[in-house]
């Protein structure tokens, strides 16, 4: 059984009650019917890339000072529209948050958490390759939150990932499931 503690427009605190033991408290998404995660990948003529982007996350900033977060593209489904399907999703936050629009996209894992013990939360990741590398719209920075884009080549993103974090970077979790889905395609 669960019970609502406090409640806000995008996060709720729950409690499951649980029987002769304390309630388990946890964050749930009231507006969100999943996440989406996105790994861009840009064909170019000399190489692959993948696309990352740069965060300035509130929690972050909050608990550890000013540091920054190495993300991958991602978003809320059926925040707005109840009836918003993944793909729709994931379109709409490819564009809105790198400006490019999909060739092609394929679904890699359904149900991925990253935190089962603190959150309810659950993501779909998703490959999105780009061969028209046309910015179709202006990306936003989300109230700016996202601060930079940074385009790796896609087999130097390792080496990428470990600098980032020897600078002092926080890395995304999705990134890591997100490669670790690309290197077994």
């Amino acid at each position: 059984m669960k019970e609502t503690l406090f409640e806000t427009k995008y996060l709720n605190l729950m409690a499951s009650k649980r029987p002769n033991k304390p309630d388990w408290v946890y964050v749930k998404r009231p507006n969100a019917s999943n996440i989406v995660v996105i790994l861009p990948i840009l064909h170019k003529k000399d190489s692959d890339y993948t696309l990352f982007l740069i965060t300035k996350r509130p929690p972050i900033f909050e608990e550890y000072g000013e540091k920054l977060c190495i993300e991958l593209p991602a978003g809320l489904v059926g925040d707005i529209d109840k009836n918003e399907t993944i793909i729709d999703a994931i379109k709409k936050e490819l564009l809105e948050e790198t400006g490019y629009e999909a060739s092609n996209i394929k679904i890699l894992v359904e149900n991925l958490v990253s935190s089962g013990g603190l959150t309810s939360e659950k993501s779909i990741l998703a490959l999105a390759e780009m061969y028209d590398l046309k910015i179709k719209s202006e990306p936003v920075t989300d109230g700016g939150v996202i601060v930079d884009r940074i385009e790796v080549k896609t087999d130097k993103v390792f080496h990428f990932i470990n600098d980032m974090q020897n600078k002092g970077f926080f890395i995304s979790a999705q990134i890591l499931a997100g490669l670790f889905l690309l290197q077994n395609l």
